[in-house]
């Protein structure tokens, strides 16, 4: 049973933040998830090229030993 937002769950959770955190803690409340995003998509990017690196490293030590 796939899990499906549409708009009126997104106003809905919203209202309940704004409830919660009220007016004057929202822009924190959005400047810290987006250092969270961004961090996030950072940390991400690092651990692809980290993969790709090795990957390359493995296909090169292969590629000598079946050479040799």
């Amino acid at each position: 049973m796939p899990f499906k937002i549409g708009p009126f769950e997104i106003i809905i959770v919203l209202l309940v933040i704004f409830i919660i955190f009220g007016a004057g803690k929202l822009p924190q409340l959005f400047e810290m998830f987006g250092k969270w995003k961004r961090d996030f998509k950072k940390n991400k990017q690092g651990d692809v090229e980290e993969l790709e690196e090795t990957s390359t490293k493995k296909a090169k030590k292969k590629s000598k030993k079946s050479q040799a």
